[in-house]
């Protein structure tokens, strides 16, 4: 059996480029009752879930990548707003953010690529506002775990919107027991 590294960057970035096709693929062309409803209480829909990714490319890992190589632990990063989605998302379809999501992530990545990491660069340090001092791979390699934390989030989503219609076979589908996993 291959033995996987913790960490590189070409498999880092394959994740980061698949995960808007993903996203189309379960999303686009969907009903609203697929796309626009929740969990209950203040959990988000699948278009939230896309509205809050647009913000992050727009706001996180590209921008903390730079402060971390121009100005390593000296600048802690701004806080980042979870909800800073819901007002750049109003008034989009879901085509609309799904869209966006793909130009920014195409974007973001171009600038990871023309950035020529070596492995002396994804060894410096930066500081989070809560974490403390973090390394430039453990940002990267967040960035491409938190795709995947949203991947399975939407689909405990969508399996929500069957709840009831399963029936008893809610017993057999761990995605019926799945309370969620990520932190407010």
């Amino acid at each position: 059996m291959e033995t996987i590294p913790q960490f590189h960057l070409p498999d880092t970035i394959a994740v980061l480029e698949r995960t808007p096709a993903a996203f189309n693929a379960l999303l686009s062309g969907l009903r609203d009752i697929w796309t626009h409803r929740n969990e209950g209480g203040e959990t988000w829909s699948a278009s939230d879930v896309i509205g809050h990714l647009i913000h992050g490319e727009r706001t996180d890992w590209i921008a903390r990548a730079r402060i971390i190589l121009e100005n390593g632990e000296t600048q802690t990063f701004e806080r980042f707003d979870r909800l800073g989605h819901i007002l750049e998302s109003r008034g989009k379809s879901l085509d609309q953010l799904l869209d966006e999501f793909a130009r920014l992530r195409r974007e973001n990545l171009a600038a990871l690529r023309a950035l020529n990491l070596q492995s002396e660069d994804l060894a410096r340090r930066g500081r989070h506002p809560a974490l403390g001092v973090v390394t430039l791979t453990e940002l990267l390699a967040t960035w491409a775990a938190h795709d995947l934390t949203h991947l399975h989030q939407l689909s405990r989503l969508m399996a929500h919107q069957y709840r009831a219609a399963v029936g008893p076979w809610s017993v057999y589908l761990g995605v019926m027991q799945c309370a969620g996993h990520s932190s407010p």
